[in-house]
């Protein structure tokens, strides 16, 4: 069976991805990395997203499929770009290359968003996470169910310190990562929901359409957690993507 890395998003830790886990595990030796701060692993001293990345690559093992999940897509095309000679083959979710608007980028998030989310993190972060877990899965034809799972699994793991959430929003405020996009050459597989309200859709259209060799799914019920929306299709289709 291939390695298969798992990258969580912001807040969330590697419990996220335990319902499709015995999916998974029918067809990949999967290997959970979470970010440092999270799922009790030690906190990294430098909060340079680059250095993040690079810190990731020592954990995966070689030539593998990596993963990654909303800040965890950002990461893994970071690391694709530092390490393109240890991923077989890249899967996107719910991803994006600049989570905030710029002036020549519109398919995102105002700044204020997350001038609102570091204010509310610093002054209860458990809260805000469930606030958080609420609000991304708006639209979701599940989105009670997956909000509800969600919030038991990532509030009964050990919850990252504020200072790392606050490192991880930094992140997703000041990552723009569209000038590195056209070199990522591996196969991507982008698998993004159609009511994503975070991660727009058309920002995953972007990159269909500016990584070189990408194929889009879209779930159409789904919002910003589609592999929990649609477990079944979600591990179809890494099975499919792993090998063609």
């Amino acid at each position: 069976m291939k390695d298969l890395a798992l990258i969580h998003g912001w807040g969330m830790g590697s419990a996220a991805w335990e319902p499709v886990l015995p999916l998974l595990a029918q067809h990949f030796h999967l290997h959970l990395i979470a970010l440092p701060g999270y799922d009790a692993s030690l906190g990294n001293d430098d909060d340079d997203f680059v250095h993040a990345a690079q810190a990731l690559v020592e954990r995966l093992p070689e030539k593998c499929l990596l993963a990654g999940w909303s800040l965890g897509a950002m990461l893994a095309l970071q690391i694709a770009s530092l390490a393109p000679q240890g991923i077989e083959r890249l899967i996107l979710i719910s991803a994006t290359p600049s989570f905030v608007q710029r002036p020549d980028w519109s398919e995102a998030q105002p700044p204020a968003l997350l001038e609102a989310f570091s204010d509310a993190v610093s002054k209860d972060a458990s809260g805000t996470l469930q606030r958080f877990i609420a609000l991304m899965n708006q639209g979701d034809l599940a989105a009670r169910a997956i909000a509800r799972a969600l919030t038991r699994r990532v509030l009964a793991a050990p919850l990252a310190d504020t200072a790392t959430l606050l490192a991880g929003l930094t992140w997703l405020r000041t990552v723009d990562l569209r000038q590195m996009v056209g070199k990522v050459e591996m196969p991507a597989l982008l698998i993004h929901g159609a009511k994503d309200s975070l991660m727009s859709l058309s920002a995953a259209r972007w990159l269909q359409a500016s990584l070189p060799c990408a194929q889009l799914e879209v779930f159409d019920g789904a919002a910003h957690a589609p592999f929990l929306n649609d477990p079944q299709r979600f591990v179809r289709l890494i099975g499919g993507f792993s090998h063609a």
